[in-house]
């Protein structure tokens, strides 16, 4: 087994992120990494109307984009592994703003609604054989809002509900998650390309789906890293 460099919270052009999927492929290739995953936003239907807006104008998407979003990253997923070897996992955040918690779901296969309940929503991703992460639970120096305190002010009811938690995301480190010794990832929360520069997961596994999707489980051979840029195995 090798240790993996690993991203598992980015966005693309299907909601607020600046790359397409295929150039978010190029990016994180070019840099060395050996698996990342694309993750963009749901947004729950309470903030959809309150925003006054159709989905086509808020960077998120709907039920029914979801579709065309998964067949987008399958042949992104081809792309990062017959150009770079790095795989790629399809996932969302699912973002339920009017609760304030969101909720990564790693490889999952069909649509998942952020309007459920905290327990349904992962309930509904283990149904699927996906990976749960509570997102940035805690506050962020580069975010002035607190999007998913909601989690961190019941993590003793979610406690080993998901199967990881971020300790740390972009350029903040969550001490709360390491005192609590809650299982963890780190990611960079990926919006653009400045945001490449964060902390990072190792894990040692093999490369594929499900030996990374039990190394996140287990949780005994994961590290944090922060990257600074050029190519990580050059």
């Amino acid at each position: 087994m090798q240790w993996l460099y690993c991203d598992f919270h980015i966005h693309t052009t299907w909601s607020d992120g600046v790359f397409s999927p295929d150039e978010v492929v190029k990016l994180y290739g070019e840099a060395g990494f050996d698996v990342i995953a694309i993750t963009d936003h749901v947004l729950d239907t309470a903030s959809i109307e309150r925003s006054g807006r159709p989905v086509s104008e808020l960077s998120v998407m709907d039920s029914s984009r979801f579709g065309a979003y998964q067949e987008s990253l399958w042949t992104a997923a081809r792309n990062a592994w017959e150009t770079y070897g790095m795989l790629l996992i399809p996932g969302v955040e699912l973002t339920n703003n009017t609760s304030r918690y969101h909720i990564l779901a790693l490889d999952i296969k069909q649509y998942i609604s952020p309007d459920l309940t905290v327990e349904e929503i992962v309930d509904n991703i283990r149904r699927q054989q996906g990976i749960s992460v509570a997102c940035h639970p805690f506050i962020r120096n580069h975010s002035g809002d607190d999007p998913s305190y909601y989690l961190w002010k019941n993590h003793e009811r979610f406690a080993t509900l998901f199967d990881a938690w971020e300790v740390a995301n972009r350029d903040d480190l969550f001490n709360v998650v390491g005192l609590k010794k809650f299982n963890y990832i780190a990611n960079s929360d990926f919006h653009e390309e400045r945001h490449l520069l964060s902390w990072k997961t190792l894990l040692r596994c093999e490369k594929n789906p499900e030996s990374v999707k039990a190394a996140i489980r287990d949780n005994d051979r994961v590290s944090l890293f922060l990257y600074r840029g050029g190519n990580i195995k050059a």
